[in-house]
């Protein structure tokens, strides 16, 4: 099998890309890896907090790798943090990051430039795939996911704390993308079928919704 490490958001299409590559039994999945804001010691973007994180991984019972940035964390701060890693990755017999981006090609892009400067390769095994039908799939395998980010700019701040289930892809715009690709919304994923450990679910409760920073995040604490 091809030696693999996966970019885990703690969201649901890292999650479901996990899913994927697990199911197809082509890439021992040696680790997956996060970058945390040192400083708040949360997921960066998602505000989610690294106990949760933690709490992922355990479920999963995949090692958990989590690059430490700063706040604010400049451009090339963050690449290099994530090239050391990655290198690292690479000595110890690493060839593939898989990654679970859906259809933005400059992202595309940039990722395979800069894994290919490393001598590995990328796989995406979400991509181009419609994002209606996939949301639905996601809901459908059991996996479970909450709303911990919304970018009121392009979706109604009340989102923020919602579960990620069948009404919530009636009730969105029309012009936000079902899985929140356009950087819409970002979730935290508290359940799902590749959780072997801890009864296939993580025990949470929801939090105080804030404003910072143009986004809104919903706090998700441990029960």
């Amino acid at each position: 099998m091809k030696h693999a490490i996966l970019s885990w958001s703690s969201g649901k299409d890292s999650a479901f890309a996990l899913h994927e590559i697990l199911k197809r039994g082509e890439y021992d999945v040696r680790e997956i890896f996060t970058t945390v804001n040192e400083t708040h010691s949360r997921v960066a973007m998602h505000g989610l907090r690294e106990e949760l994180l933690d709490q992922q991984a355990a479920a999963l019972g995949i090692p958990l790798a989590k690059i430490a940035i700063p706040w604010p964390c400049s451009n090339d701060i963050w690449e290099k943090r994530i090239s050391e890693y990655l290198v690292r990755k690479k000595s110890e017999g690493v060839t593939h990051a898989a990654f679970g981006d859906l259809f933005l090609a400059d992202i595309r892009k940039y990722r395979d430039e800069n894994m290919a400067k490393i001598g590995m390769q990328t796989v995406y095994p979400l991509w181009l795939r419609n994002t209606r039908k996939l949301a639905e799939e996601m809901i459908d395998s059991g996996q479970k996911a909450i709303l911990v980010c919304v970018d009121p700019r392009q979706i109604p701040e009340a989102f923020a704390g919602r579960e990620f289930d069948h009404r919530l892809l009636a009730d969105l715009p029309k012009a936000v993308d079902p899985c929140g690709e356009n950087g819409e919304f970002h979730s935290f994923v508290y359940a799902s079928p590749i959780f072997k450990n801890n009864g296939g679910h993580i025990r949470i409760k929801i939090g105080e919704t804030v404003a910072r920073s143009n986004f809104v995040y919903t706090d998700v604490l441990p029960a």
